[in-house]
């Protein structure tokens, strides 16, 4: 059988060692030694070889602004999304998308090639909603772009802006998305989640709502999106994003709200890095990490994803498109350190958030699109552990991104191991 590529010798996640043959875009067998001729050999021997990594919550319209009109000082949500209204009026197309552009080919380099971003439409021009149509056009031969109609300074507190959502929807934007706990009181919000959700289930679209994104133990959005994804049926479509009041809340409501959300069927992504920096701000000492309960949440059932949130904006300062370091702190932050836990985390920015994302045509099987990467790493816990360079991404059936093998003494498994970080990719 002739192959246009042939990876050969890697390790699956499972920790079997096979040959995958792609042809046409498609991965065309998989075996523990294939047989024929190909027009690509890719070495893998000793690399994990695994399906490329997602991000399910991300905010490409405002990546790599960091710095424009000025810094966060105060490194809290809200001076980030005031300083995001500063921001707004002096964007243009242009530099959205250039933006957006550089940041995807970060993250192609870093073998993410799934994303879904929330872009604001409470800006009447729908500037960057144009701007990141154009773009998910532009990057779609390499990755699966999303977009979430997100209303950032509050469906109802925002003259215009159910409006703009219907056109950014109109438009093409894929997802509708909400922020309840930012508008201007309690019933507002939960009547946001009702008329959102009611949009959703109306144009058969999925949900992805910013919901309760606080240190405020008393936001309980999550209750109300939970039960309009029972009541419009929406089970599999809707997920709720950040659910930090969660970390704060009693644990006998928690011990009720957990199996209602399990029950409906939504899904959880909470952003470990952003999560972590932003809440808990307005403590002293003890003082809260923000993060929701993932373990709890992964024993009821609910399924989870992690997302990177932000890059080099108004909220947080860092970033480098790169999902191993989401999982890294997302296993801290969680503390969950058993292999089993560990491994679950690889899984979580990569078939978890794909599921999530509802990516039908992912993962490494036959049939599937041909779409991997090779990591200098012997299992997905070494490639957490070390944040595993990137040997080679192959998206649709194309190399789009290589690096050289650098050996090193820090690996465990009986292999080189890399450790070289990734500045200015």
């Amino acid at each position: 059988m002739a192959f246009d590529i042939l990876v050969r010798q890697g390790i699956l996640p499972d920790g079997a060692t096979a040959d995958i043959g792609i042809s046409d875009g498609r991965i065309a067998a998989i075996g523990p030694k294939l047989e024929g001729e190909a027009g690509r050999i890719v070495e893998a021997e000793g690399c994990l070889v695994a399906p490329p990594f997602v991000d399910p919550h991300f905010h490409m319209d405002a990546t790599l602004s960091y710095g424009i009109p000025r810094i966060n000082a105060s490194g809290t949500l809200l001076e980030g999304i005031a300083l995001w209204g500063e921001l707004k009026p002096l964007l243009t197309h242009e530099a959205v998308k250039e933006r957006a552009l550089r940041y995807c080919d970060w993250a192609v380099s870093m073998g993410l090639l799934a994303i879904r971003t929330h872009v604001d439409v409470c800006d009447d021009r729908l500037l960057a909603v144009e701007a990141l149509l154009e773009v998910k056009k532009e990057v779609a031969p390499y990755i699966d772009l999303q977009l979430v109609a997100f209303p950032q300074d509050g469906f109802y507190r925002t003259p215009n802006v159910k409006a703009n959502t219907l056109r950014a929807l109109d438009l093409g934007v894929d997802i509708v998305g909400g922020i309840p706990h930012f508008e201007r009181t309690m019933e507002d919000g939960r009547r946001s989640v009702t008329e959102l959700c009611g949009i959703a289930a109306e144009r058969g679209l999925m949900v992805d709502m910013h919901c309760d994104e606080t240190d405020d133990p008393l936001s309980r959005h999550v209750e109300q999106l939970a039960y309009e994804t029972q009541r419009l049926g929406l089970a599999g479509r809707v997920a709720g994003s950040h659910l930090t009041s969660m970390h704060s809340m009693d644990n006998y409501y928690v011990s009720k709200l957990l199996p209602l959300i399990a029950e409906s069927g939504m899904a959880a992504i909470p952003n470990p890095l952003i999560n972590i920096v932003l809440q808990g701000r307005h403590d002293t000492y003890p003082k809260r990490r923000g993060m929701t309960r993932v373990p709890e949440m992964l024993k009821a059932g609910i399924r989870v994803g992690f997302g990177q949130d932000c890059v080099l904006d108004p909220w947080y300062s860092l970033g480098t498109a790169d999902m191993l370091d989401v999982a890294f702190m997302g296993l801290h932050v969680a503390q969950m350190t058993s292999p089993a836990d560990m491994r679950r985390c690889f899984d979580i920015v990569t078939t978890e958030s794909a599921a999530i994302m509802g990516l039908e045509d992912y993962g490494l099987a036959v049939g599937r699109r041909a779409s991997l990467v090779v990591l200098d790493a012997g299992n997905p816990v070494e490639a957490i552990r070390l944040r595993a360079e990137r040997l080679c991404v192959i998206a649709r059936g194309k190399v789009v991104a290589e690096r050289p093998r650098r050996e090193t003494a820090l690996s465990l498994s009986g292999r080189p191991g890399s450790v070289a970080r990734r500045h200015g990719v």
